[in-house]
């Protein structure tokens, strides 16, 4: 079923008949299986009314503008797993990394996974766009950098410390990293958010912003967390901003994400945990 989901979001891209195929046998079979229940089912059902009810309202601006808001808040709901009726299996029960890591649990996020699908209706670029700037490559070879360099400034302010390891459940990790968590994130805060504060604002100031937000709904983990994850979401933003491709803002999450696991304590240090 979760490679079914994965392909479904592979080919979104190019082509949405198919994508939309497979997510529909994805849905079914999460039904059956006792992933979605009749709550989820019911939300699906009304996010595909109103997603419907925006693609007929061509003409009416205001109708759409209302209709996108409510896209968007049921993807930020999905995204903070407010939706009821998704019991999203735990493929990774409090796992250590290794000795000076915390505990880490992970699960494979259905209701996450379906952030894209929603916001592709009101952003049709939401997968490509015209990139706001084009910097030179060493630009790049810098923003590459700023991936360890993040990770270490952690490490200077407490937050982390070098630890090498390769986890037998790496695979896994990287699956559910890839499609369950960066990819959704990314359509939410830089193919949605930040392209569409730019269309009325300073560029630059929708990075900012839309990083800002990111970080703030970390707000869990911590106020270090936020900053963490605010300047990561600078990193990804300009990823995007550059590219002007989802799929390159994603690959730097998870460029971050696999670096912080293979090389750092992951998620945190013990000690450390709120």
């Amino acid at each position: 079923m979760w490679i079914l989901l994965a392909a479904a979001l592979l080919v979104l891209q190019f082509n949405k008949k198919i994508s939309l195929g497979l997510l529909l046998a994805t849905v079914v079979w999460g039904a059956f299986d006792g992933v979605l229940d009749w709550r989820a089912l019911a939300s699906l059902a009304v996010i595909t009314v109103l997603a419907v009810a925006y693609l007929k309202a061509v003409n009416r601006k205001p109708v759409r503008y209302a209709l996108e808001f409510l896209l968007v808040v049921a993807s930020v709901a999905l995204t903070l797993h407010a939706v009821p009726g998704f019991h999203n299996p735990k493929v990774l029960d409090s796992v250590i990394a290794g000795p000076q890591s915390a505990p880490f649990s992970m699960y494979y996020n259905f209701d996450k996974a379906l952030v894209p699908f929603i916001l592709l209706v009101g952003m049709k670029s939401l997968f490509v766009s015209e990139p706001k700037y084009q910097p030179a490559k060493s630009w790049w070879i810098l923003l590459v950098a700023l991936i360890p360099g993040l990770l270490l400034l952690a490490v200077a302010l407490g937050g982390l410390k070098i630890e090498p390891h390769a986890p037998q459940w790496l695979l896994p990790f990287l699956f559910a990293n890839i499609f369950f968590v960066s990819l959704a994130e990314e359509a939410l805060f830089r193919g949605y958010l930040q392209q569409r504060l730019s269309g009325f604002m300073h560029p630059v100031i929708a990075l900012i912003i839309s990083a800002a937000i990111f970080g703030g709904l970390h707000f869990a983990g911590g106020p270090l967390l936020i900053i963490f994850a605010a300047l990561a979401g600078l990193i990804y933003g300009l990823a995007w901003m550059w590219s002007g491709r989802l799929w390159v803002a994603v690959a730097f999450h998870v460029g971050l994400n696999i670096t912080h696991l293979l090389l750092f304590t992951y998620p945190v240090l013990r000690h450390v945990m709120p």
